[in-house]
């Protein structure tokens, strides 16, 4: 979409708005956290139109919002780079005290190419790519999150508003969990329909105060991404709204199911033609050599769907989290997952990531290792039958500095995200990382304070 049809888009939102006095000016980071600024709408039209310069290191922050040491453009000066409209309507933000809006930006650099430390850039590389082999992703995700009691220094379930008794049974599917915050679900769905994300199932998981929601399939893998991110945005706000809080981490409870981020994704040729379909139970042999793609960078690039400390508490053997390299039909034990149902809806469900990943470089990998597989003819190994526990199958690692490490030696990084993406990443988890192994906990000092 040109930047002048994107203008006259954004025109007819904000007077459709009289009551907005300020917008929220943000590009998504590589940890999946909007970084921008507030401004008033009045002149924001302008702003819009021409691009906002803003640090071109913006997208490139560790997770407290540091500079990355060793990014290159911090060297060069820390210059500007241009931030524009990415096309997508803004999201509603309700839930202030004064009604305003998040407008979604992207990165690009002074000269007007792509900045390729924009996580939505990389993702839009990976879907030209795609678009050139005619192929279209369409996608549908689902993400977990817990309600948690918002006055409590720590997570710990929250109150049933329909009880007044605090959360305690692990609640799968339970729609008396459901009923117990249907206000909080109402306004969710409310707001996520004026904001254009395709919210369809809510349903209660195997956590206290733990709950999915699942976004429609669609043919517009860049908008899935951007739903995901703002349904993470809306979840949070509208929990503050109930005098509650909402957390993604991937592992909130030591002793509960963690969250996670499922991928659900098939492709369409120029005919709209599912090929992943043919007509058997088992898929083509597309969906096959789509399989062996993404198995093949589940080792090497753990970092992408488990990118914090917090992730690797859910990749623990024997949790619902998949830990082992594996494939499956109607397993979901199964790192990749092959849904049953009729063939038109033939797909692959990728299940390594936690709701704490951020949907585009997620994305990013899972559709560009995809493509890998089916341009390289790749078969898989068999799939798996039962529990991966009882086979000898490869395991994701559960140390986050071991993945660290396995992602900067990896070239499959580099050749999915791109250089630049790849060595930022990388260095922005190493420098996350040292800082919290360099602090000492509680539990250390209690551990040997008077005891060695």
């Amino acid at each position: 979409m040109k930047d002048s049809a994107q203008a006259t888009d954004i025109d007819s939102w904000i007077a459709a708005r009289p009551e907005l006095k300020s917008l929220r000016v943000a590009v998504c980071d590589l940890n999946g956290c909007y970084r921008g600024k507030r401004v008033p709408v009045e002149g924001a039209l302008k702003s819009l139109r021409d691009g906002i310069r803003m640090p071109l290191t913006l997208s490139a922050q560790d997770i407290w919002g540091r500079d990355i040491v060793d990014n290159p453009a911090l060297e060069a000066g820390d210059g500007d780079g241009i931030a524009r409209p990415t096309g997508r309507a803004p999201l509603d933000v309700d839930w202030l005290e004064r009604p305003s809006a998040l407008m979604p930006l992207w990165m690009f650099t002074e000269d007007g190419r792509p900045s390729p430390t924009d996580p939505r850039q990389v993702l839009a590389r990976v879907v030209e790519r795609a678009a050139r082999a005619g192929l279209t992703a369409v996608v549908g995700t689902e993400l977990e999150f817990h309600l948690i009691d918002a006055s409590d220094r720590f997570p710990a379930a929250p109150i049933s508003p329909a009880t007044g008794r605090r959360l305690m049974a692990d609640g799968v599917h339970a729609v008396d969990d459901l009923d117990g915050f249907d206000a909080f679900f109402d306004r969710l769905y409310a707001a996520a329909g004026r904001s254009g994300v395709p919210v369809d199932a809510a349903i209660a998981e195997g956590s206290p105060g733990q709950f999915e929601v699942t976004l429609r399939h669609q043919a517009d893998i860049l908008k899935a991404a951007d739903d995901a991110q703002f349904l993470k945005r809306l979840v949070r706000g509208i929990a503050r709204q109930h005098g509650l809080a909402a957390t993604f981490m991937a592992k909130p409870y030591q002793d509960y199911s963690g969250n996670g981020f499922h991928v659900h994704m098939s492709l369409l040729d120029r005919d709209g033609r599912n090929m992943f379909d043919d007509g058997t139970p088992q898929g083509s042999a597309m969906l096959r050599h789509a399989v062996a793609g993404c198995l093949g960078v589940l080792e090497p690039l753990t970092l992408i769907f488990a990118p914090h400390l917090n992730s690797y508490r859910r990749l623990a053997p024997g949790s619902h989290a998949p830990s082992f390299v594996s494939w499956a039909h109607e397993n979901r034990y199964a790192a990749l997952r092959i849904p049953g149902g009729p063939g038109y809806s033939r797909r692959l469900e990728h299940r390594v990531s936690g709701a704490d990943a951020n949907p585009y470089l997620v994305l990013a990998v899972v559709l560009g290792a995809a493509l890998d597989g089916i341009e390289a003819g790749r078969e898989p190994p068999p799939a798996l039958v039962g529990n991966p526990l009882e086979s000898d199958l490869p395991q994701l690692t559960g140390s986050w500095e071991q993945a660290i490490t396995a992602f900067r030696d990896s070239d499959a990084a580099a050749a999915l995200l791109g250089p630049e993406m790849a060595t930022i990443f990388g260095a922005a988890k190493a420098q996350e990382w040292e800082r919290f192994t360099a602090r000492m906990s509680e539990f250390e000092l209690q551990s040997y304070l008077e005891v060695v």
